[in-house]
């Protein structure tokens, strides 16, 4: 007879091993069945967040950025350093050393929370009579059922036409951590947050970067006047970004790969490099799932459909986190899966996905949360904006980092905050005042009136509401 459980959560990235543990905290028989392996095999749970995205990229941006200082900004803080260099394999290992402390870390919660932890791919089987039947195949085959199931599957890197990935010379955001040498040339397709991140490690350890980019306009999806902002120094670094490119064809040959394209003109042009990243956006991943052995709908996008509570068409299947409608990011898959653990146990969660941050950890850093301008004026919202540079934050110019601003948007008429935006120094830490502030529907006079320390990066959020009402203090 198969084990029998409560929960099955399929996944154990950051949506389905929260799901997990919440499951279990709540008192439920709980399950959670991954397939990530590390280098010897063995289980490595988190996802792609924690194995090839979120987390090792961080561990590059933090050790390239201290390269980057040593070589450009020490001299201004009368640190003097001589035949500076960078040992690939030396950062690539301490990379690699933090992922699988994240993967042990996962490890240890499920054990500490009574979740069953079964390392292999998970299918459905069929219906069975305590549930859904779902096969686990591993080191070693053996099928489970669970009342309730909660797929938590991701989703994968989409590929370019033509271009398939190699992981040696046309790389994915995998393939894009484990350079073993920095490449003289390198290509980026996509000027998103994997594009963006991964050409600015490898432009600050000395590649020549050049990144391609479809839109015509520089981050789309961020406020324009912070994009606006971002782009002029990513320009100043030294990133090459060209906007409103047509890719024609990718050719890997043996030393090299060349893009062909047409640029914003029009005009045909080739770019050569030595390394590739395209990063042109991810897909949900149901490959394996067997949706069809139990008539699980998917959307048009291949997404598994869910309603506003994550619930499929079936009853008791749950979805979440990448592998459903909604930015695919791991804090909003987190979220929605201590949301569907809480509503399995008949609570009312709530996931406001208005407040959900989003945040690019280049350097300048950018962080935004709610509506941008361009959004409200599309909509034909009356609002009103206060912005306040970092050049004019006392903490920033003593860190040596005045580039970028706080930008706050408010109602007209009510001042409710419905948007901030930040481009700067640890704007991905600033953002979270933001997210709180906007959560319980708090007005720019609200944090206006909040005493921030002195000197602190966050006073130039507190000086971005009191530029809303035209009353800044301190430009």
């Amino acid at each position: 007879m198969s084990q029998q459980f409560d929960v099955v959560v399929i996944g154990g990235g950051p949506g389905g091993y929260v799901a997990a543990i919440r499951a279990a905290q709540l008192g439920f028989n709980t399950a959670c069945i991954d397939e990530w392996k590390n280098a010897l095999g063995g289980p490595a749970p988190g996802g792609t967040c924690t194995n090839v995205g979120c987390i090792p990229s961080k561990a590059l941006l933090q050790s390239s950025e201290h390269f980057e200082h040593a070589g450009h900004s020490f001299a201004d803080h009368g640190i003097g350093l001589k035949d500076l260099s960078i040992d690939v394999a030396k950062m690539l290992g301490r990379k690699d050393a933090v992922v699988k402390q994240n993967n042990e870390g996962i490890l240890y919660l499920f054990k500490k929370n009574k979740v069953t932890f079964f390392h292999g791919r998970g299918a459905f089987l069929k219906t069975g009579d305590a549930g859904y039947e779902i096969q686990v195949t591993g080191t070693a085959a053996e099928v489970i059922s669970g009342k309730h199931i909660i797929l938590a599957t991701g989703s994968t890197p989409r590929s370019l036409p033509g271009a398939d990935f190699d992981e040696d010379k046309i790389l994915s955001n995998d393939g894009a951590l484990r350079i073993g040498s920095v490449p003289k040339r390198l290509g980026v397709i996509g000027s998103g947050v994997i594009g963006l991140e991964m050409g600015s490690v490898w432009r600050r350890l000395g590649s020549d970067v050049t990144v391609l980019e479809g839109l015509p306009t520089f981050l789309g999806a961020v406020d324009q006047q912070i994009a606006k902002e971002a782009h002029k120094a990513f320009t100043k670094q030294g990133l090459k970004i060209e906007l409103g490119v047509k890719i024609d064809k990718v050719t890997s040959g043996k030393s090299a790969v060349t893009v062909s394209y047409a640029n914003a003109k029009g005009e045909a042009t080739k770019l050569e490099v030595d390394k590739l990243i395209v990063s042109i956006g991810r897909v949900p991943n149901t490959i394996g799932l067997n949706p069809e052995a139990v008539g699980l709908k998917l959307d048009e996008r291949g997404a598994i459909a869910v309603d506003n509570h994550c619930c499929t068409n079936l009853p008791n299947v749950w979805a979440v986190g990448d592998v459903v409608r909604g930015p695919m990011l791991a804090h909003k898959a987190e979220e929605e899966g201590v949301a569907v653990a809480e509503r399995i146990a008949g609570q009312h969660p709530h996931v406001n996905f208005n407040t959900v941050p989003w945040v690019i950890y280049t350097a300048p850093e950018i962080a935004w949360v709610g509506q941008t301008e361009q959004q409200l004026k599309a909509e034909g919202r009356e609002y009103k904006a206060g912005t306040f540079p970092f050049l004019a934050n006392g903490r920033a110019r003593a860190m040596g980092d005045t580039t970028g601003m706080v930008k706050m948007l408010a109602d007209a008429k009510t001042d409710e905050i419905l948007g901030v935006h930040i481009v700067g120094p640890f704007a991905s830490e600033l953002i979270a005042e933001a997210v709180v502030a906007m959560e319980f529907k708090a007005s720019a006079e609200d944090i206006a009136r909040i005493c921030h320390a002195h000197p602190s990066l966050s006073e130039s959020t507190k000086e971005a509401a009191l530029a809303v009402d035209k009353r800044t203090l301190n430009f």
